[in-house]
């Protein structure tokens, strides 16, 4: 849906507090005489017959006094001006990808759960597993996860999507804690592990199972950093400490035989360490 810039500023007058202003299409902006013929020369250069099959459009939105009006209806407004950086751009929006390494501005990764960003009739959505291990990967380098769920032309999901989303209920109701208001540690990953921490110093593990993964291991190895030698081991959804051991520079958690046969969540364990040294 389109809206005119003065449709945008009665959806920030009329309709109560708004948090963030997404605005969809960051490829409309306005472009100089020499950034129009850059543009064809760069699209030209990568054309093997040289034959284009989109034109540059010049299209001024006015996008500085639209977000300026706009903030001044809705104080603290986060913009989003998806692919265009500069001071309009709160964060940025990669799309159906997650960065190798985490970046150097707020971000959040688009992502289509099933089908496409539109309703899909008999869409194959993410498994359960998938969309864990994705969360945890975007949060571990500091981005947030927009998952898309298309509704149908009834306003109701696929049952896909209701178990998809059962799924990455069940297992973030656990493992919240290294999630929700976490920050990002390096070195971010370490092998099968994600690491984040929180403001009281705490610093959570979380192994990522392989698909053949049903059981949790005897022994849960991290190899970038060590807790200190007072610091309480535990696994999240379990109350008993654990016992570890160090190794190199890092450290060995063993879990109990209990906790393995009757584990806490599925498809990820998160191994919170109080204090590293």
């Amino acid at each position: 849906m389109e809206f005119t810039h003065n449709q945008v500023l009665e959806l920030m007058s009329d309709y109560g507090k708004m948090d963030i202003l997404w605005l969809d299409g960051g490829w409309v902006k306005r472009r100089t005489k020499d950034e129009i013929n850059r543009s064809y020369s760069q699209r030209i250069g990568e054309s093997p017959s040289g034959f284009i099959t989109s034109r540059v459009v010049n299209q001024d939105i006015r996008m500085d006094e639209l977000v300026a009006e706009a903030r001044q209806k809705q104080p603290g407004l986060i913009v989003v001006d998806r692919a265009v950086y500069g001071k309009n751009q709160n964060y940025l929006t990669p799309e159906n990808r997650v960065p190798d390494t985490p970046l150097p501005y707020p971000w959040e990764s688009c992502i289509i759960s099933g089908g496409g960003w539109s309703f899909t009739p008999g869409a194959k959505y993410m498994s359960g597993r998938e969309a864990v291990h994705l969360l945890v990967d975007i949060v571990a380098k500091g981005g947030n996860l927009l998952l898309n769920v298309a509704p149908g032309p009834d306003g109701a999901w696929q049952q896909g999507a209701y178990d998809l989303l059962g799924e990455m209920g069940a297992w973030i109701t656990v493992n919240g804690p290294a999630i929700y208001e976490s920050r990002p540690i390096a070195p971010y990953t370490d092998g099968k592990i994600r690491m984040t921490s929180q403001k009281d110093g705490s610093v959570f593990f979380v192994y990522l199972a392989d698909d053949n993964e049903t059981v949790m291991p005897k022994e849960i190895r991290v190899t970038s950093h060590r807790p200190a030698e007072s610091a309480r081991v535990t696994l999240l959804g379990a109350s008993a400490p654990l016992t570890w051991r160090a190794e190199g520079d890092g450290f060995v958690v063993a879990i109990p035989v209990s906790v393995r046969v009757k584990a806490p969540c599925r498809y990820a364990w998160a191994i919170k360490v109080s204090q590293l040294r």
